[in-house]
């Protein structure tokens, strides 16, 4: 897979194969020694957004799905020195929004985001990216830090990685799958979580409990280990760099809603969060954000709700002028296995990606 494959597979939310992504980052450092990261002043837009989920050290063992959603603290430090000296202005979400609609100025930006309202962004990135005075939003769903959300991906990882036999009901037949060998883990993963996505949120919570109980994994424990809390969210909010951003309740795909739930996700998160810091959250991140997870439907709510912006996983760059939707704005999100600054310089140049078709006024 090649520049274009890691493009494609992004902008539907699909995270590289281990077979694949050593040859995408391949492709990206020849593309970076063939100039293309120099293209920005034709195809680079006015920046981009860079979204991570977890900043963590490396784990042991070779079965790591959600390995792609990880990156260390080194390279998060190598990433934001990288940036400075590639000229690019940090900047917040509000100032983003700004950028998308004038035309372009001198210097490119790049908005740096996390997903997930994982407790490592407070503990590993904020010391972080507080020493560099880099601006940062984190997007939270409500119930982690009130201590009832289920981080039901956690807790698949866990259960397939020691496991060598998974059983469960699936449309009320019981099926059960062979997990003993790496390949069989990998696949079993990928099939559980996208049909776990696809759930009812109670139906997922029921089936996430079924599993959990079957091969003891104590969902509440971890889930609470994993993600932050209100007091490390205080003290983020307090810090003028931060931005406190909203991402629902309970981290569901809003496609898998019905529109008045997901409509209500949106508006309890965001309500929830601004009467705990007393003040506007003015900024969304779709769950999951990729093409699957939602639609022109919930792109509307996220406009009658309130918020100023709405972030996708759809890979891509800003465009100026306001050729960019603000309520589905593209981001790349790195790949935490590819851990090369050159492969990054060609991604952030625009290089990779078709330029923006303007927005019209009939897809918001």
């Amino acid at each position: 897979m090649g520049c274009g494959g890691m493009r494609r597979a992004a902008s539907r939310g699909e995270s590289l194969s281990d077979d694949n992504h050593l040859l995408t980052r391949l492709h990206l450092e020849l593309a970076y020694f063939a100039g293309r990261a120099w293209q920005s002043r034709e195809v680079g837009g006015a920046g981009v957004i860079l979204r991570f989920e977890r900043v963590i050290p490396r784990r042991g063992g070779l079965f790591q799905p959600l390995r792609h959603n990880e990156i260390t603290p080194r390279f998060l430090d190598r990433t934001v020195r990288a940036l400075k000296r590639w000229k690019y202005d940090f900047v917040t979400m509000d100032e983003v929004c700004r950028r998308a609609v004038i035309l372009a100025e001198r210097r490119r930006f790049v908005a740096l985001t996390f997903d997930g309202g994982y407790r490592d962004v407070a503990r590993a990135a904020y010391p972080i990216l507080r020493h560099h005075g880099v601006p940062f939003t984190i997007y939270v769903p409500t119930a982690f830090p009130d201590g009832v959300g289920e981080a039901w991906w956690l807790a698949l990882e866990k259960i397939i990685a020691k496991e060598y036999r998974v059983s469960l009901v699936i449309d009320r037949a019981e099926r059960h799958f062979s997990v003993h060998s790496l390949a069989e883990k990998k696949e079993a993963f990928r099939f559980l979580s996208s049909w776990l996505r696809q759930l009812q949120p109670q139906d997922l919570s029921a089936a996430i409990h079924d599993l959990c109980k079957r091969y003891s994994v104590d969902l509440a424990a971890l889930t609470r280990e994993a993600m932050i809390d209100w007091d490390d969210l205080t003290r983020l909010a307090d810090d003028p760099l931060v931005t406190i951003g909203s991402s629902t309740v309970n981290y569901a795909a809003l496609s898998s809603l019905k529109n008045p739930a997901a409509l209500r996700e949106m508006t309890m998160g965001k309500a929830v969060a601004e009467a705990a810091f007393h003040r506007d959250v003015r900024h969304f991140a779709y769950p999951f954000g990729d093409r699957d997870a939602f639609g022109r439907a919930h792109v509307v709510m996220a406009r009658d709700t309130g918020f100023s912006s709405a972030v996708s996983t759809i890979a891509g760059i800003v465009d100026t002028a306001g050729r960019t939707n603000l309520y589905a704005l593209p981001r790349i999100a790195w790949d935490g296995r590819i851990n090369s600054l050159r492969a990054m310089r060609v991604l952030l140049s625009g290089a990779t990606f078709a330029p923006m078709r303007p927005t019209r006024k009939s897809e918001i």
